[in-house]
């Protein structure tokens, strides 16, 4: 799941923006412009550009999915990278349902309540979604299946998968590189701060539950990308 805390990757699928966007202007079903249902239901996944976020990213389902879908009146939505792109065919699981009209869409989320936006189609892949009671302005872009990279989905946000877990087990040690004080961990904790994203570390011994665990050390963590040279090197 994502936090509005801090947002450190941007989704690195191909998408091109007009630098001069125009609206499409949505018709009330009774003449030959597209209506706001059909623009929704076209695109199979919307994945939500949060760095692009206007305002206080307040409402959880926005800020935690990945991908949102509106499907014949049921919300889903990618809300975790373990196991991305496995649940719903690809969808992610059914979080609510919503309804159209007009340029409005009305989302019932099955934890978070009720929530009503303004829906602006800057173009057929692109919309910006507008909190009508908060302001907030989310931005999301359109993908069909086939040609939506999860993998890549992944790797670009692997800062999130990392928190996915509430403690990571250590279950091999190397015989290769200096001996540190960190060989004697045998726990890791990543969670998001508002300062910067935070670990903990314990050396408590192996086969414990979470609740049992000792937080010996904490610290900050950041994730930064390996060049070619560097991978060639380890």
């Amino acid at each position: 799941m994502r936090t509005f805390y801090k947002i450190l990757g941007s989704l690195l699928i191909a998408v091109t923006i007009a630098s001069c966007e125009t609206e499409v202007v949505i018709g009330d079903g009774f003449d030959n412009r597209p209506i706001l249902n059909e623009i929704l239901s076209n695109q199979e996944l919307w994945y939500v550009d949060l760095n692009n976020t206007q305002g206080n990213p307040d409402i959880p389902f926005m800020t935690k999915a990945f991908t949102v879908s509106f499907d014949f009146g049921t919300l889903y939505a990618n809300n975790n990278l373990v196991g991305v792109g496995s649940a719903g065919a690809g969808l992610g699981l059914d979080v609510g349902s919503y309804q159209v009209l007009n340029n409005q869409v009305s989302i019932l989320h099955d934890i978070d309540g009720l929530h009503d936006f303004t829906v602006v189609v800057l173009n057929y892949n692109r919309i910006k979604m507008i909190d009508m009671h908060r302001g907030t302005v989310y931005y999301l872009d359109g993908y069909n299946r086939n040609n939506f990279d999860y993998d890549q989905l992944f790797y670009d946000n692997i800062q999130y998968f990392l928190q996915e877990y509430r403690a990571w087990e250590k279950v091999y040690t190397s015989n290769v590189g200096a001996i540190n004080d960190f060989d004697q961990e045998n726990y890791l904790q990543f969670t998001p701060g508002f300062n910067g994203d935070e670990f903990k570390s314990s050396t408590d011994g192996n086969g414990l539950n979470y609740s049992s665990l000792f937080w010996d050390y904490t610290g900050e963590y950041w994730i930064e990308d390996e060049t070619l040279d560097q991978l060639t090197s380890i």
